[in-house]
């Protein structure tokens, strides 16, 4: 099945195939079209989505790399209107509160970039105010758990334990792409971690402390307006071959 056959809002695949796109590249095949085009979206239709299709995307999460196959996430669906109010709620005071954090830029490299980072900041406003009206709402968890191995030499730095999470996410979204399906991975509501695992009925461990933290809540949904590549640098310009400051152009 083509993206477009999927549900996506935009042109065919093999029209965009014929295609070399001035930041990445030629579109070569379904695969590569759904990467490049798996943007953040934060505004959202109230077409229902199929819990069928949920459950291919949490397939496909299932399947991503996992550190020694540990595979340690957790997932949450919630669909139920009272829960995502009250995660829309929690999400909001969290947005606000870290809003007012931000400095407000001074300077833009031209007004293509300032235009960028107005969509960016409408668009994210937009998804704190109605994310409790998204169809769908993913909460990605990871377990509190040691994670650093040591021997008679001291502790050894192996990774984090997210990064056999974050790889999930990531197939999730991809996934949901391919089904004409919007995400976007937010983490802002950590600021509200125990509020949320309340909210959802996550078990605290024995001594009352949370046994989960929040990787990520994915908003799942069909987009208002369309999929396209994001505005990224050029993957060469900060690639380095063999050594640091080997550039290929």
């Amino acid at each position: 099945m083509s993206l477009e056959d999927a549900g996506g809002a935009e042109s065919s695949t093999a029209e965009g195939a014929a295609e070399r796109d001035p930041q990445t590249g030629p579109v070569t095949n379904d695969v590569i079209h759904a990467l490049l085009t798996t943007r953040a979206i934060r505004r959202f239709s109230d077409r229902p989505v199929r819990e069928e299709d949920i459950a291919t995307c949490l397939a496909a999460a299932q399947q991503a790399p996992s550190g020694g196959n540990v595979q340690p996430q957790q997932y949450v669906v919630v669909t139920d209107p009272d829960v995502k109010a009250t995660l829309g709620a929690l999400y909001r005071r969290a947005f606000d509160r870290y809003e007012r954090s931000l400095p407000e830029p001074t300077e833009f490299r031209d007004e293509a970039q300032a235009g960028s980072w107005r969509r960016t900041r409408d668009a994210s406003r937009h998804l704190a105010d109605h994310l409790g009206e998204v169809p769908v709402v993913v909460v990605f968890l990871q377990p509190l758990i040691p994670w650093t191995p040591a021997d008679d030499e001291g502790p050894m730095d192996i990774g984090r334990l997210d990064a056999s999470v974050y790889p999930a996410v990531q197939n999730f979204c991809v996934a949901a792409r391919s089904l004409g399906l919007g995400t976007t991975l937010t983490t802002v509501i950590r600021i509200h971690t125990r509020e949320v695992l309340d909210a959802l009925g996550v078990p605290a461990g024995p001594d009352g402390r949370p046994r989960y933290e929040i990787a990520a809540l994915i908003p799942v949904g069909f987009p208002i307006g369309r999929f396209a590549v994001a505005p990224r640098k050029p993957a060469a310009a900060v690639t380095h071959w063999d050594r640091w400051g080997n550039r290929r152009k």
